[in-house]
């Protein structure tokens, strides 16, 4: 198994519901999303990331906001709309039950291993 191929959609499958979660807190620039995720080790590019924000506002799930920048022209600010908040409230369940089979599926090997 390629261990960094596996790491790699692991993180893509996780990327919108990440990029949902920061929305949740308040309206941000698409330079401060990829600050953000870099700072949660999450490393994402514009390349990527642009795809990402235009289908999920396409899907009805992120609006953006102009906002006026002291350092040339208005910036566009994405933010999550309702529909958004009730998708991400979903997910929120969703990671919830992966979390859980997750932690089940390790601490039963743990279980396992020093019982055997």
């Amino acid at each position: 198994m390629n261990v960094d191929n596996a790491r790699s959609q692991m993180r893509k499958g996780m990327l919108e519901y990440c990029i949902m979660l920061l929305l949740s807190e308040k309206a941000y620039y698409t330079s401060d999303i990829i600050r953000r995720l870099k700072e949660a080790n999450l490393l994402v590019v514009e390349g990527t990331l642009y795809p990402l924000l235009t289908r999920l506002k396409n899907d009805g799930l992120l609006g953006y906001e102009w906002q006026e920048s002291t350092q040339g022209p208005p910036r566009k600010y994405y933010v999550l709309t309702d529909q958004g908040r009730e998708t991400l409230q979903q997910l929120d369940g969703a990671w919830m039950e992966l979390e859980n089979t997750v932690h089940n599926l390790k601490e039963n090997r743990t279980f396992i291993e020093t019982n055997q």
